[in-house]
Protein backbone atom coordinates (compact mmCIF):
# COMPACT_ATOMS: atom_id res chain seq x y z
CA UNK A 1 0.00 0.00 0.00
CA UNK A 2 2.54 2.47 0.91
CA UNK A 3 4.19 1.41 -2.58
CA UNK A 4 1.47 3.74 -3.95
CA UNK A 5 3.45 6.83 -2.00
CA UNK A 6 6.83 7.25 -3.13
CA UNK A 7 7.58 10.57 -1.67
CA UNK A 8 7.50 8.51 1.24
CA UNK A 9 10.08 6.29 0.43
CA UNK A 10 12.62 7.74 2.80
CA UNK A 11 10.67 7.02 5.47
CA UNK A 12 10.05 4.12 7.97
CA UNK A 13 6.19 4.69 8.58
CA UNK A 14 5.00 2.77 11.67
CA UNK A 15 1.09 2.27 12.66
CA UNK A 16 1.49 2.67 16.80
CA UNK A 17 -0.84 2.08 19.34
CA UNK A 18 -1.49 0.45 22.95
CA UNK A 19 -2.82 -3.13 23.10
CA UNK A 20 -3.99 -4.04 26.69
CA UNK A 21 -4.76 -7.37 28.09
CA UNK A 22 -5.97 -8.51 31.43
CA UNK A 23 -3.54 -8.59 34.22
CA UNK A 24 -1.89 -11.96 35.25
CA UNK A 25 -4.36 -13.40 38.12
CA UNK A 26 -1.35 -12.94 40.89
CA UNK A 27 -0.67 -9.22 40.26
CA UNK A 28 -0.65 -7.13 43.45
CA UNK A 29 -3.47 -4.49 44.36
CA UNK A 30 -2.55 -0.93 44.40
CA UNK A 31 -2.81 1.15 48.10
CA UNK A 32 -7.25 1.46 46.82
CA UNK A 33 -7.33 -2.60 46.26
CA UNK A 34 -7.53 -2.17 42.54
CA UNK A 35 -5.75 -3.90 39.22
CA UNK A 36 -5.69 -2.83 36.11
CA UNK A 37 -5.05 -4.40 32.40
CA UNK A 38 -1.56 -4.99 31.58
CA UNK A 39 -0.04 -3.96 27.97
CA UNK A 40 2.25 -2.20 26.20
CA UNK A 41 2.91 -0.06 22.50
CA UNK A 42 3.05 -2.18 19.48
CA UNK A 43 4.04 -0.50 16.04
CA UNK A 44 3.24 -1.67 12.96
CA UNK A 45 4.85 -1.45 10.07
CA UNK A 46 2.74 -0.03 7.05
CA UNK A 47 5.49 -1.41 4.41
CA UNK A 48 6.31 -4.69 5.44
CA UNK A 49 3.18 -5.47 7.54
CA UNK A 50 5.24 -6.65 10.52
CA UNK A 51 4.71 -5.94 14.10
CA UNK A 52 6.94 -4.96 16.91
CA UNK A 53 7.13 -4.33 20.47
CA UNK A 54 8.13 -1.32 21.55
CA UNK A 55 7.45 -0.55 25.26
CA UNK A 56 5.77 -1.70 27.96
CA UNK A 57 3.30 0.63 29.55
CA UNK A 58 1.82 -1.40 32.78
CA UNK A 59 1.76 -4.57 34.45
CA UNK A 60 -1.55 -4.52 35.72
CA UNK A 61 -0.80 -2.52 39.12
CA UNK A 62 -1.60 1.02 37.84
CA UNK A 63 -3.32 2.64 35.22
CA UNK A 64 -1.53 2.82 32.77
CA UNK A 65 -0.78 6.56 31.10
CA UNK A 66 0.24 5.43 27.69
CA UNK A 67 1.86 8.72 25.99
CA UNK A 68 4.26 9.73 28.41
CA UNK A 69 5.57 5.96 27.98
CA UNK A 70 5.69 6.47 24.30
CA UNK A 71 7.60 9.75 24.21
CA UNK A 72 9.97 8.40 26.81
CA UNK A 73 10.74 5.41 24.26
CA UNK A 74 11.23 7.48 21.30
CA UNK A 75 13.93 9.54 23.42
CA UNK A 76 15.94 7.11 24.34
CA UNK A 77 15.43 5.94 20.99
CA UNK A 78 17.09 9.46 19.96
CA UNK A 79 20.26 8.88 21.85
CA UNK A 80 21.42 5.54 19.71
CA UNK A 81 20.03 6.40 16.20
CA UNK A 82 20.82 8.32 12.72
CA UNK A 83 19.00 11.01 13.24
CA UNK A 84 19.13 10.89 8.85
CA UNK A 85 16.63 8.21 9.04
CA UNK A 86 13.70 9.47 8.76
CA UNK A 87 10.57 7.93 10.66
CA UNK A 88 7.11 8.38 10.73
CA UNK A 89 4.49 7.38 13.20
CA UNK A 90 0.73 7.06 12.83
CA UNK A 91 -1.37 7.23 15.90
CA UNK A 92 -4.64 7.95 17.39
CA UNK A 93 -5.07 11.54 18.52
CA UNK A 94 -4.00 11.06 22.07
CA UNK A 95 -0.37 11.97 20.94
CA UNK A 96 -0.91 15.48 19.36
CA UNK A 97 1.74 17.42 21.82
CA UNK A 98 2.38 20.17 19.11
CA UNK A 99 5.74 21.10 21.27
CA UNK A 100 7.22 18.26 21.69
CA UNK A 101 6.51 16.92 18.57
CA UNK A 102 8.27 19.86 17.08
CA UNK A 103 11.46 19.27 19.24
CA UNK A 104 11.36 15.42 17.26
CA UNK A 105 11.85 17.16 14.40
CA UNK A 106 15.12 17.78 14.51
CA UNK A 107 15.59 14.20 15.63
CA UNK A 108 13.83 13.21 12.10
CA UNK A 109 10.75 11.82 14.03
CA UNK A 110 7.27 12.84 12.40
CA UNK A 111 3.92 11.87 13.60
CA UNK A 112 0.23 11.76 11.69
CA UNK A 113 -2.79 11.87 14.16
CA UNK A 114 -6.57 13.26 14.28
CA UNK A 115 -6.92 16.85 15.46
CA UNK A 116 -8.72 17.24 17.87
CA UNK A 117 -12.08 18.81 18.08
CA UNK A 118 -11.01 21.23 20.87
CA UNK A 119 -7.65 22.21 19.58
CA UNK A 120 -6.88 25.76 19.31
CA UNK A 121 -5.02 26.65 16.41
CA UNK A 122 -4.50 30.41 14.26
CA UNK A 123 -4.70 29.69 9.91
CA UNK A 124 -1.45 30.73 9.18
CA UNK A 125 -1.34 30.35 5.04
CA UNK A 126 -3.01 27.54 2.38
CA UNK A 127 -0.50 25.12 1.01
CA UNK A 128 -1.38 24.75 -2.57
CA UNK A 129 -1.76 21.16 -3.82
CA UNK A 130 -3.10 19.43 -6.83
CA UNK A 131 -6.40 18.76 -6.61
CA UNK A 132 -6.78 16.89 -9.72
CA UNK A 133 -4.23 14.01 -8.75
CA UNK A 134 -6.13 10.71 -7.66
CA UNK A 135 -3.81 10.70 -4.39
CA UNK A 136 -5.82 13.89 -3.06
CA UNK A 137 -9.14 12.48 -3.76
CA UNK A 138 -11.23 13.85 -1.29
CA UNK A 139 -9.43 16.81 0.14
CA UNK A 140 -10.68 20.39 0.99
CA UNK A 141 -7.83 22.19 1.89
CA UNK A 142 -4.43 21.75 3.03
CA UNK A 143 -3.14 24.73 5.18
CA UNK A 144 -0.26 25.90 7.87
CA UNK A 145 -1.56 26.46 11.34
CA UNK A 146 0.12 28.04 14.96
CA UNK A 147 -0.63 27.32 18.65
CA UNK A 148 1.75 28.97 20.39
CA UNK A 149 4.35 29.40 18.18
CA UNK A 150 3.96 25.76 16.83
CA UNK A 151 3.24 25.23 13.17
CA UNK A 152 1.62 22.05 11.74
CA UNK A 153 -0.04 21.09 8.52
CA UNK A 154 -3.72 20.47 8.65
CA UNK A 155 -5.65 18.49 6.30
CA UNK A 156 -9.23 18.42 5.41
CA UNK A 157 -10.78 15.56 4.17
CA UNK A 158 -14.31 14.92 3.06
CA UNK A 159 -14.91 11.19 2.59
CA UNK A 160 -16.01 11.01 -0.93
CA UNK A 161 -18.42 7.70 0.24
CA UNK A 162 -19.76 8.95 3.39
CA UNK A 163 -19.36 12.77 2.73
CA UNK A 164 -18.47 13.07 6.63
CA UNK A 165 -15.70 16.13 6.87
CA UNK A 166 -12.88 14.61 8.78
CA UNK A 167 -9.21 16.49 9.97
CA UNK A 168 -5.70 15.32 9.99
CA UNK A 169 -2.26 16.80 11.83
CA UNK A 170 0.80 16.04 10.58
CA UNK A 171 4.54 17.89 11.57
CA UNK A 172 5.41 16.43 7.88
CA UNK A 173 6.83 18.47 5.58
CA UNK A 174 4.35 20.51 3.36
CA UNK A 175 5.69 19.00 0.04
CA UNK A 176 3.83 15.78 1.29
CA UNK A 177 0.57 14.89 -0.72
CA UNK A 178 -2.21 16.34 1.78
CA UNK A 179 -4.19 13.10 0.46
CA UNK A 180 -1.03 10.60 1.52
CA UNK A 181 -1.47 11.93 4.85
CA UNK A 182 -5.06 11.09 5.05
CA UNK A 183 -5.20 7.53 3.80
CA UNK A 184 -2.09 6.93 5.81
CA UNK A 185 -4.32 7.51 8.65
CA UNK A 186 -7.07 5.54 7.86
CA UNK A 187 -4.71 2.65 7.48
CA UNK A 188 -3.91 3.08 10.60
CA UNK A 189 -6.85 0.92 11.65
CA UNK A 190 -5.28 -1.94 10.38
CA UNK A 191 -2.93 -2.23 13.70
CA UNK A 192 -6.52 -2.67 15.40
CA UNK A 193 -7.11 -5.59 12.69
CA UNK A 194 -3.48 -6.79 14.07
CA UNK A 195 -4.34 -6.90 17.77
CA UNK A 196 -7.78 -9.24 17.00
CA UNK A 197 -5.35 -11.39 15.47
CA UNK A 198 -3.76 -11.25 18.86
CA UNK A 199 -6.29 -11.88 20.40
CA UNK A 200 -9.12 -13.88 18.18
CA UNK A 201 -6.25 -16.16 16.75
CA UNK A 202 -3.78 -16.21 19.00
CA UNK A 203 -5.46 -16.34 22.38
CA UNK A 204 -3.84 -13.97 23.76
CA UNK A 205 -5.98 -11.82 26.32
CA UNK A 206 -4.11 -12.43 29.84
CA UNK A 207 -0.72 -11.50 31.05
CA UNK A 208 1.30 -14.58 32.02
CA UNK A 209 3.09 -12.61 34.74
CA UNK A 210 3.04 -9.42 36.55
CA UNK A 211 7.02 -9.37 35.90
CA UNK A 212 7.77 -6.78 33.90
CA UNK A 213 10.79 -8.75 32.08
CA UNK A 214 8.19 -11.46 31.96
CA UNK A 215 6.04 -8.86 30.14
CA UNK A 216 8.11 -7.87 27.79
CA UNK A 217 9.26 -10.91 26.94
CA UNK A 218 5.57 -12.25 26.14
CA UNK A 219 4.80 -9.14 23.81
CA UNK A 220 7.91 -10.01 22.16
CA UNK A 221 7.00 -13.29 21.50
CA UNK A 222 3.26 -12.07 20.39
CA UNK A 223 4.80 -9.84 17.73
CA UNK A 224 6.93 -12.59 16.72
CA UNK A 225 4.49 -15.16 16.39
CA UNK A 226 2.20 -12.71 14.54
CA UNK A 227 4.87 -12.00 12.12
CA UNK A 228 5.61 -16.11 11.41
CA UNK A 229 2.40 -16.07 10.52
CA UNK A 230 2.40 -13.17 7.96
CA UNK A 231 5.10 -14.49 6.77
CA UNK A 232 3.85 -17.73 5.63
CA UNK A 233 0.96 -15.89 4.52
CA UNK A 234 3.00 -13.90 1.76
CA UNK A 235 5.03 -16.90 0.85
CA UNK A 236 2.07 -19.06 0.32
CA UNK A 237 0.91 -16.12 -2.17
CA UNK A 238 4.00 -16.24 -3.93
CA UNK A 239 4.34 -20.20 -4.38
CA UNK A 240 0.71 -20.23 -5.18
CA UNK A 241 -0.80 -16.63 -6.66
CA UNK A 242 -3.81 -18.55 -7.83
CA UNK A 243 -5.07 -19.19 -4.78
CA UNK A 244 -7.01 -16.49 -2.93
CA UNK A 245 -6.53 -15.99 1.20
CA UNK A 246 -9.97 -15.85 2.28
CA UNK A 247 -9.30 -12.19 4.25
CA UNK A 248 -8.54 -10.64 0.67
CA UNK A 249 -11.71 -12.14 -0.58
CA UNK A 250 -13.71 -10.99 2.11
CA UNK A 251 -12.26 -7.26 1.83
CA UNK A 252 -13.09 -7.16 -1.82
CA UNK A 253 -16.67 -8.42 -1.28
CA UNK A 254 -17.06 -5.99 1.48
CA UNK A 255 -15.28 -3.52 -0.87
CA UNK A 256 -17.57 -3.96 -3.27
CA UNK A 257 -21.03 -3.44 -1.58
CA UNK A 258 -19.62 -0.31 -0.42
CA UNK A 259 -19.04 0.80 -3.89
CA UNK A 260 -22.37 -0.45 -4.92
CA UNK A 261 -24.13 1.57 -2.13
CA UNK A 262 -22.62 4.32 -2.12
CA UNK A 263 -23.17 4.74 -5.85
CA UNK A 264 -27.18 4.92 -5.05
CA UNK A 265 -26.29 7.93 -3.06
CA UNK A 266 -24.15 9.21 -6.34
CA UNK A 267 -21.00 8.61 -4.39
CA UNK A 268 -17.77 6.60 -4.13
CA UNK A 269 -15.24 4.76 -2.19
CA UNK A 270 -11.79 6.39 -2.97
CA UNK A 271 -10.04 4.31 -5.05
CA UNK A 272 -6.74 4.24 -2.57
CA UNK A 273 -8.96 1.99 0.05
CA UNK A 274 -8.74 -1.12 -2.98
CA UNK A 275 -5.24 -1.86 -1.80
CA UNK A 276 -4.86 -3.82 1.14
CA UNK A 277 -2.07 -3.09 3.60
CA UNK A 278 -1.13 -6.89 3.49
CA UNK A 279 -1.51 -7.35 0.02
CA UNK A 280 1.72 -7.25 -0.86
CA UNK A 281 4.82 -9.60 -0.62
CA UNK A 282 7.59 -8.50 2.40
CA UNK A 283 11.10 -8.61 1.08
CA UNK A 284 13.42 -11.31 2.72
CA UNK A 285 16.74 -9.84 4.35
CA UNK A 286 19.82 -10.72 2.80
CA UNK A 287 21.66 -13.55 4.05
CA UNK A 288 24.48 -10.08 4.94
CA UNK A 289 22.17 -9.40 8.21
CA UNK A 290 20.20 -11.22 10.33
CA UNK A 291 18.43 -10.28 13.18
CA UNK A 292 19.52 -11.36 16.52
CA UNK A 293 16.71 -13.88 16.97
CA UNK A 294 16.55 -15.04 13.69
CA UNK A 295 20.52 -15.82 14.04
CA UNK A 296 18.96 -17.40 17.49
CA UNK A 297 16.34 -19.20 15.47
CA UNK A 298 18.62 -20.75 12.58
CA UNK A 299 21.48 -21.85 14.96
CA UNK A 300 19.05 -24.06 17.11
CA UNK A 301 17.49 -25.30 13.97
CA UNK A 302 21.07 -25.83 12.24
CA UNK A 303 22.50 -26.09 9.16
CA UNK A 304 19.87 -28.41 7.83
CA UNK A 305 16.86 -26.86 7.71
CA UNK A 306 14.07 -28.10 5.62
CA UNK A 307 13.67 -26.23 2.18
CA UNK A 308 9.87 -25.89 3.13
CA UNK A 309 11.17 -23.51 6.62
CA UNK A 310 11.65 -20.22 5.57
CA UNK A 311 14.14 -17.90 7.28
CA UNK A 312 12.34 -15.63 9.72
CA UNK A 313 11.58 -11.90 9.08
CA UNK A 314 11.47 -10.17 12.07
CA UNK A 315 10.84 -6.44 11.17
CA UNK A 316 14.15 -4.87 12.54
CA UNK A 317 15.80 -6.76 9.86
CA UNK A 318 13.52 -5.07 7.18
CA UNK A 319 14.60 -1.55 5.60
Amino acid sequence: MVKAFPELDEYTIEAADGHFIDHACHTEKNSKGKVYAAGGIYALNLRSGLLRFLCLVTNGTQRHQEIPVLRDHIEKQNKGNNSSQKHLYVYDKAVTDFVWWDRQKRHANYMISMLKENSIATLVESIPFDSRHEINTGVEAYSVYENKGIKFNVVDYRDPETGKLHRFVTTLPMTINPGTIAMLYFKRWTIEKTFNNTKSNFKETKAWSSNTRSLENQMRLTAMSYNLMRVFEEISKTQQPELIHPSDKKYSEALEIRQQQAQKRDRFVNPLFSTRCSSFSIPLPSNSYLHPAEQYFNDAVGPKRPKSLPIICFPDGIS
